[in-house]
């Protein structure tokens, strides 16, 4: 009961809480359905009771906020239903539409408890929120960015960003590594959680971390597997693809679904169903590389094989030919030769007989020319002074004179000289 004290009456606390209760449990007997947003689920797993955080925004500020419970039992069959129908579990940052009775406790104050859940109406928002960041990039005009990016001739140096116990991950490396043409990928595994709403920020940050180092990887890769279609609603949030779309080199997606594509992998420059099918798109793009090399390797070694041949062919035509050509200008030689031998024989014959007839008519003017013979013909030889003489010129009167002749020499001095043009007249 209140007090009154001087004049005044005072109600204690329970005494309040006790008339909001019974106010509220007066005013609000039904069940009512109502939207907000899951900020945080709290759930506990000793116990499997959830104690949601509900919030209602405005322009990006809370506007109102309270807090809610969500049994466990409620919780089991609420989140089987989701599963089945969104494809999604029952996670924070979702606005849903949920009926919740009202409450008010004087120790834990106003609170909702949550009964039911609708997933359709979650459906539609995070459909919402997938068109709006599709909306969002395109306006950006970023929507297909990663997709122009130059993809490498060969995706040797991969960076993958996935959790290390993935089933797909398994998968992808049993084909990578295992691949029957021995092709060689390297990659590197930056650990990232793939579902629910902080799969967004470590996947952010993981991308972050290959962009400080994009020179050393070809491509990156989102590898996801196991988990079918559930938890994928995290791939429609526009941070996320942004980063993707706007990152330097392609980003490659096998996230593990094949209908309804998310706006991730919409904006990645190629999208697989499976990382089974990512592996093997990769396997391809070594194939289409190394098949026309080995054609060509192959049209070498043929075109060398016919070349080889064709040379050898005719080297042996030449050799052929070039033995016989031989043994026709070995024949032409000799017989040029024997003309040449018959030629120089008749001309040796002819010169030697040319000499021979000319040292005869030198020996007869030799012989004609002989002293001794011109002295047998009254031929004698005069000298002057021990000079032959030649001239009257050489002649003085007193000047001894030697007359030699076939038999002897004569002495004799000179009186007088005449010369022809002397007629008797001048003697």
């Amino acid at each position: 009961m209140p007090e009154l004290i001087q004049d005044k009456t005072i109600f204690s606390l329970l005494e309040v809480s006790k008339s909001i209760q019974k106010t509220l449990a007066e005013r609000y007997k039904s069940l009512y359905w109502i939207k907000a947003e899951m900020n945080k689920l709290n759930r506990y797993t000793h116990s499997g009771h959830c104690y949601p955080e509900l919030v209602e925004k405005q322009d990006g500020k809370i506007v109102a906020e309270i807090r809610s419970t969500l049994w466990k039992a409620d919780y089991t069959r609420i989140n089987s239903n989701f599963l089945k129908i969104a494809q999604e579990p029952l996670r924070e940052g979702i606005t849903m539409l949920f009926q919740a009775s009202i409450s008010y406790d004087p120790m834990y104050g106003l609170s909702l408890r949550i009964v039911d859940i609708d997933p359709t109406f979650t459906l539609g928002e995070l459909e919402k929120e997938k068109l709006d960041s599709i909306r969002k990039l395109k306006e950006e005009g970023i929507y297909e960015a990663n997709k122009s990016v130059p993809f490498p001739m060969l995706p040797k140096r991969m960076a993958i960003i996935s959790v290390e116990t993935s089933k797909g991950l398994s998968d992808f490396y049993k084909i990578i590594n295992q691949n029957p043409w021995d092709y060689r990928l390297e990659y590197t595994l930056f650990p990232a959680l793939l579902q629910g709403d902080k799969s967004i920020p470590s996947i952010i940050n993981q991308l972050a971390v290959i962009a400080d180092k994009v020179s050393e990887f070809d491509v990156v890769a989102i590898i996801r597997g196991g988990g079918g279609e559930v938890g994928l609603s995290s791939y429609n949030n526009y941070l996320l693809a942004r980063a993707i779309a706007i990152f330097p080199i392609p980003v490659l997606t096998g996230i593990g679904h094949s209908t309804n594509y998310t706006v991730s992998e919409m904006v990645a420059y190629k999208n697989a169903i499976t990382p089974s099918e990512l592996a093997d798109f990769l396997i391809q793009k070594f194939h289409n590389f190394s098949v026309p090399i080995e054609k060509a390797a192959e049209g070498i070694q043929q075109l060398a094989f016919t070349r080889f041949r064709e040379e050898r062919n005719f080297l042996t035509q030449m050799a052929t030919h070039i033995q016989w050509v031989g043994k026709r200008e070995l024949q032409t030689a000799r017989s040029n030769i024997q003309h040449i031998q018959h030629e120089l024989k008749a001309l040796v014959k002819l010169r030697f007989y040319e000499h021979k007839t000319a040292l005869a008519h030198n020996e007869r003017i030799i012989q004609l020319s002989d002293p001794r013979r011109l002295f047998k013909q009254g031929f004698s030889i005069t000298k002057v002074n021990g000079k032959l003489l030649q001239s009257i010129d050489q002649l003085s009167p007193g000047d001894l004179i030697q007359t030699i002749v076939e038999d002897g020499e004569i002495t004799s001095t000179v009186i007088d000289k005449k010369s022809p043009s002397d007629g008797p007249e001048n003697s």
